[in-house]
């Protein structure tokens, strides 16, 4: 695997942060409130008390307690509350790690993975730093989407597994990672080949060859390599046909090089009946053209 520059990982990463997380965790501060209120307004007189309270103490034992009890949203609000209050204090640490697995308890992978990141710099030297490392990766990991949408959040995923990969080879959780890199990867390249077959299947020639050629390029060993050839070498083959004449000599000829590295690379292709046709009819045109030419 490639090494990625952890610098500039987290220059972007930081950059991504400010002004996509920040939004979000404004949102969900929001939401938390509403929640809040509705269950105080339910008669929780006893986590009304221990809000209104001043007894740090107690806040904090409590907060551990509806954490481990899986009660988020309430372990959630009172670490943010102790969050300042104990920030320079040895308890810093703890409440900085509680507050990211809170968010992750409650799905919020975007605002979980923002609080593992921020637990690495600013405690860097802790004992729990390779485990927030590997935990925010695995929010990007959590967040990536379905592979028809956007997947800004699976290439990061892969790019902060690599870099837990890079900081820690000789950590338990190294086969677990390159696990799922490799699902992410296969999540990208199929991205590409639904990307390059929506221009295809839509006969926007110009753009699937682009598109094709992106697919094949990018990933080399991919499943698809076959089927991407193929569609590559029809595109070809039909924007050459639908060319005008002057253009279509030059086109022709680039779907006849297609034909070739196809055949060569798959010699008894499931596609070897349609590669056929079209490379017939390929030799055809150039009959033709010849002919015309001697004519003249």
């Amino acid at each position: 695997m490639v090494a990625c520059n952890v610098q500039n990982w987290w220059k972007i990463l930081s950059l991504h942060d400010t002004k996509i997380v920040e939004s979000h965790i404004l949102m969900k501060k929001f939401l938390l409130l509403i929640v809040l209120l509705s269950t105080l307004l339910a008669g929780c007189s006893e986590y009304q008390k221990l809000l209104k309270s001043n007894d740090t103490t107690l806040k904090y034992k409590k907060a551990i307690v509806y954490y481990n009890e899986e009660q988020y949203v309430k372990a959630a609000t009172l670490f943010e509350v102790l969050t300042p209050v104990f920030r320079g204090t040895s308890k810093a640490e703890t409440v900085a790690y509680y507050m990211a697995y809170c968010n992750y308890g409650m799905g919020d992978y975007i605002t979980g993975g923002y609080y593992f990141r921020n637990f690495i710099k600013n405690f860097p030297d802790s004992p729990y730093a390779e485990e927030c490392l590997y935990m925010s990766a695995y929010c990007y990991y959590k967040d990536s989407p379905k592979p028809r949408l956007d997947q800004t959040s699976t290439q990061d995923a892969i790019d902060a597994l690599q870099l837990y990969i890079n900081r820690y080879p000789n950590s338990s959780r190294i086969e677990e990672g390159n696990k799922l890199i490799d699902e992410l990867q296969d999540k990208l390249v199929y991205k590409s080949y639904l990307s390059a077959r929506n221009y295809f299947d839509r006969t926007h020639y110009p753009s699937a060859i682009i598109a094709l050629e992106n697919a094949i390029n990018d990933y080399p060993g991919s499943s698809y390599r076959e089927e991407l050839m193929f569609m590559l070498l029809e595109s070809r083959y039909k924007y050459a046909e639908k060319s005008v004449d002057e253009k279509q000599n030059e086109r022709y000829n680039l779907a006849k090089e297609e034909y070739f590295a196809f055949v060569d690379e798959y010699p008894k292709s499931k596609f070897q009946k349609d590669t056929e046709r079209m490379i017939n009819e390929i030799e055809a045109y150039f009959g033709k053209d010849k002919s015309a030419k001697e004519d003249n």
